[in-house]
C-alpha cells in the first residue's frame, strides 16, 4: 500500500516538474530569427516581452499616427511570428532609433543589424544623435548579453517608435510590451 502512495505522489510531482520546466524553457526560447538584409540566420536570446519600463528621458509622442490602445498590422519580421500580426499600441515615443551591431557580453557570435535601440538606451547619449559608424555602449536589455556591450551604429533614423503587444503568428505566444517597432514598420488595420 505504501508503494502505491509513493507512485501516486511521484507521478504527479514529476508531471508538475516537467511542465514547469517546459514553461521555463519556453521563456528562454526568446530569439530573433534571420538578419533579412544578409539572409544569414542568427540564433539569439531575444526578449519578445518586456517589463514596460522605458529609459529615462524618452519623450512621449504627442500626436502619433497610431494612438495608444489602437490596432495596427506589423509589417516587419525582426522575429519569427511578427510579420502580419495585429499589434496593440502600448506607448509611442519621439526619438532616434538605431540599428546596431555588437558582440554579446555573454560571448557568442556577433549580432549584426539589430533593430532597434533607442537613443536613450545608449550610455554616451547626449543631445545629438549618433551617426553611422559611431562606437557606443548599449544599456538596453532586449537580448541576453546586450546590456553593457560595445556596439557600432549601423544606421540612425529620427522617427516615432512604438511599444506593442501582439500574438505571434507562428507560436501563438502573447507578447507584451515589445520594444521597439518604428512607424514605417506598422500599417493601418
Amino acid at each position: 500500500m505504501a508503494n502505491m502512495y509513493k507512485k501516486l505522489f511521484i507521478v504527479p510531482t514529476l508531471v508538475l516538474a516537467l511542465s514547469a520546466c517546459s514553461d521555463s524553457e519556453k521563456d528562454d526560447m526568446n530569439h530573433e530569427n534571420m538578419d533579412m538584409d544578409s539572409g544569414a540566420e542568427e540564433s539569439m536570446d531575444m526578449n519578445h516581452s518586456g517589463s514596460g519600463e522605458v529609459p529615462e528621458g524618452l519623450k512621449v509622442e504627442e500626436k502619433p499616427t497610431f494612438g495608444v490602445g489602437s490596432q495596427a498590422i506589423i509589417e516587419t519580421d525582426h522575429m519569427e511570428g511578427m510579420k502580419g500580426a495585429e499589434a496593440t499600441i502600448v506607448e509611442a515615443f519621439d526619438t532616434t532609433v538605431y540599428a546596431v551591431s555588437y558582440t554579446p557580453t555573454t560571448g557568442g557570435e556577433k549580432v549584426t543589424n539589430h533593430k532597434w535601440v533607442v537613443h536613450e538606451e545608449i550610455e554616451e547619449a547626449g543631445d545629438k544623435p549618433f551617426e553611422g559608424g559611431a562606437e557606443v555602449t548599449l544599456m538596453a536589455d532586449h537580448m541576453k548579453g546586450m546590456d553593457g556591450a560595445t556596439a557600432e551604429i549601423d544606421s540612425a533614423e529620427q522617427t516615432t517608435v512604438y511599444m506593442i503587444n501582439y500574438t505571434s503568428t507562428t507560436s501563438g505566444e502573447e507578447v507584451t510590451n515589445h520594444k521597439w517597432v518604428t512607424e514605417s514598420e506598422l500599417s493601418a488595420k
